[in-house]
């Protein structure tokens, strides 16, 4: 039974929890300027532009080093915007891409006009109305026309706080999308899709994760209405090869597998100077090395070849290098 309000209730015999996250804000930034937006969903990024316009904003800076954060300094930069990228972390795009790729996005951006501000944060915000000055924690001060938070996501699980699921980061699911309740069991009725649900991708192992790619979230939609109609005895397991793509600058990036887990990167095809190169993740397991991702930067026909072999765990005495060139 879905309460929806004090008074209405809704019956179900099935239920798809498919209700995403919200945008991450600092409790240190100002609430109520208009100059300070979050964004994450396409309404997010016209009422930003909206905003952006009606403060005739020329210089904009975007806290954040995820893919929403350089993928929004590129925008900004196509439109003649003076950008500046404010990063706790170095370098851009580590937790996905990890350091020595995440490094080459890092040159892309600042070649491009942005700058990129690494392993720093802002200690110290004011509001002049037609200006906002920003003091970062080297003492540096930035004057700013506009402030962008693109600081990664929280599910949006309030609504089932008391519904006994488990819903610690996301609504935590089996392996089949059906959602787990607070005492480890799978609840046949209920099961959850996309970036609101963490589950075990046992393509990789048991560990549940949430993923936050658009294709999964579509592909995961369609396996868990499967599985709803099934029930979590007869349904499949759900593990798919993660997959998304960005462009920076001109630069196409697109990725299969799940890069955070690998340990070892290795470049199988160009080179890191040439900024057209695949890298290829593997990590350690108890079967031998595992290849966990691949990341091509203008190579998608070279990707290609590296979709099925995510997941799988190669002997430890064949060489993980076939073509390894600096």
């Amino acid at each position: 039974m879905l309460q929806l309000s004090k008074s209405s209730r809704l019956p179900f015999e099935g239920l798809v929890v498919a209700t995403g996250v919200d945008a991450k804000r600092l409790p240190e930034a100002p609430l109520f300027s208009d100059r300070i937006r979050t964004i994450r969903t396409l309404e997010d990024a016209a009422a930003v532009r909206r905003a952006m316009d009606a403060a005739h904003a020329r210089h904009v800076v975007i806290l954040g080093g995820g893919f929403v954060g350089c993928e929004l300094a590129c925008t900004l930069r196509d439109r003649g915007l003076d950008v500046t990228l404010v990063v706790h972390s170095a370098p851009l795009l580590r937790r996905v891409l990890g350091e020595r790729v995440g490094a080459v996005v890092g040159d892309i951006q600042r070649r491009a006009g942005v700058d990129v501000r690494l392993g720093t944060r802002i200690t110290d915000w004011q509001d002049h109305g037609d200006v906002l000055r920003l003091r970062l924690d080297d003492d540096d001060v930035i004057d700013a026309d506009f402030v962008v938070l693109g600081l990664g996501s929280e599910p949006r699980t309030e609504w089932l706080r008391d519904s006994g699921l488990d819903v610690s980061d996301g609504v935590l699911c089996a392996p089949t999308c059906h959602a787990i309740d607070r005492w480890g069991r799978p609840a046949p009725h209920v099961v959850a899709a996309g970036d609101v649900a963490r589950w075990p991708n046992l393509r990789f192992d048991a560990e549940p994760r949430r993923t936050e790619h658009l294709i999964h979230a579509v592909e995961m939609g369609q396996h868990a209405a499967d599985a709803l109609l099934r029930g979590p005895d007869r349904a499949p397991r759900f593990a798919p090869v993660p997959r998304f793509w960005s462009e920076q600058h001109g630069t196409r990036i697109q990725a299969v597998g799940i890069p955070a887990l690998g340990t070892d990167v290795e470049i199988t095809e160009g080179s890191l100077r040439s900024e057209h190169f695949v890298a290829r993740y593997t990590r350690e397991t108890a079967h031998g090395p595992q290849i966990v991702a691949a990341v091509a930067f203008d190579m998608p026909l070279e990707l290609l070849e590296y979709r099925d072999q995510i997941g799988r765990s190669r002997p430890r005495s064949r060489a993980l290098n076939r073509r390894s060139r600096r």
